[in-house]
């Protein structure tokens, strides 16, 4: 059993041996570029550069529709994609951004409408989802929501005595 055993180890070791190649002669200075080029490229990233980071509609009446508009610019060294802009809530409803890489240098834009829900302070987070090294960048919108001069008076509840 022993003869096997060290008969079959023998043998694995010439097989293993005998098929080695010199690596370095696999090795190719034009991949080797290449490689080097791309992990360069890897640690670029695009920068979502805001005109404004935040928009404050001051104050509205309940129910009344607004919108502004965010300007950004691409200030990295890489293009920039966004796949998707959210808020917080269904009152504020982020539209019109381009969907196209955006390259280093250009600028791009998207509109938020914000419906006038809410009252008193109102601050609403819009989050961008882009291929930046962070993957998110936020903006907000605030505004004070007055009551609707035009809404019925609700009495006020009679007092316990």
């Amino acid at each position: 059993m022993k003869k096997v055993i060290l008969g079959l180890t023998a043998l694995c070791m010439i097989a293993l041996t005998s098929c080695k190649e010199d690596a370095s002669k696999k090795i190719d200075d034009k991949n080797v570029a290449e490689a080097a080029q791309r992990d360069a490229n890897a640690s670029k990233f695009p920068v979502l550069s805001f005109e404004k980071s935040e928009h404050d509609f001051g104050e509205i009446e309940k129910n009344t529709q607004v919108e502004t508009v965010f300007n950004y610019t691409n200030t990295g060294e890489a293009p920039l994609v966004i796949t998707d802009i959210k808020s917080t809530c269904g009152c504020t409803v982020p539209k019109d951004w381009s969907r196209e890489p955006l390259q280093p240098g250009e600028t791009g834009k998207f509109t938020v409408k914000y419906n006038g829900s809410g009252k008193n302070k109102v601050s609403k987070t819009i989050t961008v989802t882009a291929n930046t090294e962070k993957g998110k960048e936020t903006v907000k919108i605030t505004a004070f929501v007055k009551p609707d001069p035009n809404a019925p008076v609700q009495a006020a509840a009679p007092q316990v005595k």
